[in-house]
């Protein structure tokens, strides 16, 4: 039996529903590129963060031209350690999970600087709210929540791991909304 164009693609989109919705699909852990910090890293996809975070510490807030910046320095390791300045976004209230809420402070959030970052996964360039916090506890110094992960129009397969390869956001990358 011969299928016809339309049923084969019908078959293919069917079997595969990232084809469907035009979606790239990344694994659990994948590269990423900031642009402006020339700077690759391994990064953490998570679904179930909310939103993008990257480590840094002495975290300090000051005025330039009347606009609200943020000075810090990333907590990844020795190589990356330089005083990094950007305008900031906003201010993220994060919920603490159970074991980091103290009930004297009363405050069940933290408050977090909010940057914007171009990040370059596989050959996708996207401009991403990134939160700043110490990550240096864990494994990755990257976390990309589930907003930045609608930005790249992603599906992560947690099977996988590196799927998109070295970044490579070149002219032809997909440009950033």
């Amino acid at each position: 039996m011969r299928l016809k164009p339309f049923s084969l693609l019908i078959c293919l989109l069917t079997l595969c529903p990232a084809l469907a919705m035009g979606k790239a699909i990344y694994g659990l852990n994948e590269y990423i590129h900031v642009e402006e910090l020339d700077l690759q890293v391994a990064a953490k996809l998570d679904t179930g963060a909310k939103t993008a975070s990257l480590s840094a510490r002495d975290i300090k807030r000051f005025k330039r031209d009347g606009e609200t910046w943020v000075r810090f320095v990333l907590a990844i390791d020795d190589a990356h350690e330089r005083t990094i300045e950007r305008p900031l976004s906003r201010i993220s209230k994060i919920k603490r999970r159970a074991g980091d809420f103290d009930p004297n402070e009363g405050k069940t959030y933290t408050a977090r600087p909010v940057i914007d970052l171009e990040l370059c996964m596989g050959k996708t360039l996207r401009t991403i709210e990134v939160n700043l916090t110490d990550r240096s506890a864990f494994q990755y110094p990257l976390l990309i929540g589930s907003e930045a992960l609608k930005h790249f129009e992603a599906m992560v397969d947690p099977s996988l791991k590196y799927a998109a390869g070295k970044p490579d956001c070149t002219n032809d990358a997909t440009p950033g909304e």
